[in-house]
């Protein structure tokens, strides 16, 4: 999830043709997690019939010159040594934004969109923004019940090959999000991604079922998020060398001292410069990194 940064973006075609069933997650009034059954899942349609799959891809000339989208010598050997790689979710590991596609499906795509347009300056910290963009249309359980029902997740051209290739080479994988459980954990379990391995927020509803907010103690409801998941990934689990890979800022923060060793940026969906010219490495298909494993 990202958008909340001051940059030029360029979309670009993504495609998906997986689907399956995962658990739903839902609260009770006091908050504590309950997971309930899985929830049926219609066959993803053809990503190119959304707004996102609308948009023509973009060609190498208008991007001008990358340097960075041939890695170094370097910037291999920390991707094929990685202990454990992170994936951002919105924009990465699928086609979609979460938040804004449940805002559209609620009938409110257009304020939220408004909304993230005021914040893209940067100086709204994201768990103000976040709180600001769920209280423009307040979800339902049942609402996105029948989202996930009808929606089921697109994920981006690879990312199944990719995420199967990295458990054979001895990887861990994680998703590390800005959006929403109850969104992603359908994702994880296409991917075989345990519950476990993901760190995203959590929507709240009360008995009734009506919306009551989010679990501001998940690390990624606010600012700095994921560098913090992605710091305790590493000294829980002892990991020598970590591996970001994401589309946005929120993704770029967490390649520091302590957390990711390498930040690869993934524009197959969305380009966003300013974040892609500090990348350590910028690739547009996930078949460049899978071959780069072999």
């Amino acid at each position: 999830m990202e958008g909340l940064i001051s940059a030029r973006i360029i979309p670009i075609r993504g495609y998906s043709s997986q689907g399956n069933t995962a658990l739903f997650p839902t609260h009770t009034s006091n908050r504590r997690r309950v997971f309930c059954g899985p929830i049926k899942m219609m066959a993803p349609t053809n990503s190119s019939n959304s707004k996102a799959g609308s948009v023509k891809p973009i060609t190498a000339s208008s991007l001008g010159r990358l340097d960075n989208t041939l890695p170094s010598k370097e910037v291999l050997d920390l991707w094929q040594k990685a202990d454990a790689v992170c994936f951002d979710v919105d924009s990465t590991v699928c086609v979609d934004e979460g938040i804004d596609e449940l805002a559209e499906f609620c009938g409110a795509g257009k304020a939220v969109a408004e909304w993230t347009a005021r914040a893209m300056g940067g100086s709204v910290p994201f768990e103000e923004a976040l709180a600001a963009r769920l209280d423009l249309f307040k979800p339902s359980l049942s609402t996105v019940q029948d989202f996930l029902e009808k929606r089921p997740p697109r994920l981006s051209p690879g990312i199944m090959e990719l995420v199967q290739k990295l458990k054979e080479s001895g990887k861990t994988v994680y998703l590390i999000s800005g959006g929403f459980r109850q969104m992603i954990n359908p994702v994880a379990s296409i991917l075989g991604v345990p519950t476990e391995n993901i760190f995203a927020n959590q929507l709240l509803f009360n008995d009734s079922g009506e919306f009551t907010g989010f679990d501001v103690n998940e690390p990624t409801s606010r600012s700095g998020g994921k560098p913090t998941a992605v710091e305790l990934i590493r000294k829980v689990h002892g990991y020598k060398t970590v591996v970001m890979i994401g589309d946005g800022a929120t993704d770029l923060e967490a390649r520091r001292p302590g957390c990711a060793d390498l930040f690869i940026c993934y524009g197959g969906v969305q380009l966003r410069e300013a974040v892609s010219a500090k990348a350590d490495w910028l690739v547009y298909n996930f078949k460049d990194l899978i071959n780069s494993l072999e």
